[in-house]
């Protein structure tokens, strides 16, 4: 069950690099039409050349996220772990809806507001994913918290930042050159005003992160603690390559490392909150 969990974790990280590699490589139209790759196959064809073949791997990982869903959830059935059991269901169909995403972005000519939902339906399903983990471990939550009013304030409020740093990076990334393909639109916006825009938010989730690192060590609590120590680890590394790139004209390897650690960003932050909590009973690991 664990190994599932945190393999239902890696695999959306996974498919966020790929998307990330359609679009940094131009591929966005690798693959011109849906659901079919081209016009009478479903598969790539030796004239498309590595743009379809990277479009079309893209596409083919859907189909293995969809095969690790349907895994995982068996398994949570079979083993009668019903606090999972929806954690577990969600997946099952939010394929179906990334794939649309997927197809409509394809028709729309890689229209940037679509590419950036398409992006934070994928944030949502690292968010579950990462919730899905912590729940294997811990179990659910008790119903009231166990940490200071002033401390639950500060992680929603870090939570927040976050939240914003996420979607101003997703309008700011439609603004740049990175459009997946030549002659994708772009949303005409300011690019230079929505990265100071982006950085803000960023900054102050840094700083609230580590205040919130502090306050861990002062109350004592090893899990906040631990899944603490992540967060600020993600979010300094998401600073220090989000300003290597701005300053080195946005190369591709150091965008997708961006996109990937932004979701990280999300799973930590997720993490942090549920740890917020008690787990209600202590949950022993089935060994067959």
């Amino acid at each position: 069950m664990r190994f599932f969990a945190w393999l239902s974790l890696a695999i959306q990280l996974l498919i966020v690099l790929t998307g990330g590699a359609v679009r940094l490589t131009a591929s966005g139209l690798g693959c011109p039409t849906w659901p079919q790759c081209t016009e009478g196959s479903f598969i790539v064809t030796p004239e498309m050349g590595i743009h379809g073949l990277i479009e079309f791997g893209n596409r083919t990982l859907f189909f293995v996220i969809q095969l690790v869903a349907i895994i995982t959830f068996l398994l949570i059935a079979r083993l009668g772990r019903r606090d999972l059991f929806v954690l577990a269901l969600i997946p099952c169909f939010s394929i179906v809806l990334q794939a649309v995403l997927g197809g409509i972005t394809v028709l729309t000519n890689l229209n940037p507001y679509v590419v950036g939902l398409h992006f934070l339906v994928s944030v949502v399903l690292v968010v579950l994913a990462a919730t899905f983990v912590y729940r294997v471990y811990y179990g659910r939550g008790a119903a009231t918290v166990s940490v200071p009013q002033w401390y639950l304030l500060l992680a929603i409020a870090t939570a927040v930042l976050v939240g914003l740093a996420v979607v101003l990076g997703i309008i700011t990334t439609g603004s740049g050159p990175h459009a997946g393909d030549g002659g994708a639109a772009r949303n005409g916006l300011d690019s230079e005003l929505l990265q100071h825009l982006h950085s803000w938010p960023a900054y102050g989730a840094t700083i609230a992160s580590i205040l919130l690192l502090i306050g861990a060590f002062q109350l004592g609590n090893a899990r906040l603690r631990r899944f603490t120590i992540v967060l600020v680890a993600i979010e300094v590394a998401q600073v220090v390559v989000g300003l290597t790139q701005s300053r080195l004209g946005l190369p591709e390897p150091l965008v997708a490392a961006h996109m990937v650690l932004a979701c990280s960003l999300a799973a930590a932050m997720t993490t942090v909150l549920l740890s917020l909590r008690e787990s209600e009973t202590a949950l022993p690991t089935p060994r067959s």
